[in-house]
């Protein structure tokens, strides 16, 4: 479980979740963006919602919280939050190219009825 800060106030959310709104909250505040966002807490062991307006001006910090007892099945609000448009996309992985040799149908181009170059 992670407590957030947000405006002064602490609440509690699981771990998945306080990841997912930090790294959402950066991705908006680097867009020059502000946007209001729910998330679900716990406050005295009852579940219950937040709303928050993350991106520029407004700071979240995720720290780890004390927590007895199970834990709450938050995994549906993270995966939402992961869904925002927003939400920072994992970068391209590089390819290596093969080698002529290795793919001599590398360059054939069906629309051109050939190879697209010589």
């Amino acid at each position: 479980m992670r407590s957030v800060t947000y405006a002064g106030e602490t609440v509690t959310t699981t771990d998945d979740v306080a990841e997912a709104l930090v790294q959402l909250t950066a991705s908006i505040a680097a867009e020059g963006q502000a946007e209001a966002v729910s998330i679900p807490i716990v406050i005295d062991g009852a579940e219950d919602e937040a709303e928050l307006v993350i991106g520029v001006g407004n700071d979240v910090l995720s720290a780890p919280a004390t927590w007895d007892g199970e834990e709450p099945d938050f995994s549906w609000a993270a995966d939402e939050l992961r869904q925002h448009k927003r939400f920072p996309q994992a970068p391209a992985i590089a390819v290596e190219q093969p080698n002529d040799e290795a793919n001599p149908d590398a360059f054939w181009d069906p629309d051109l009825d050939g190879f697209t170059r010589a």
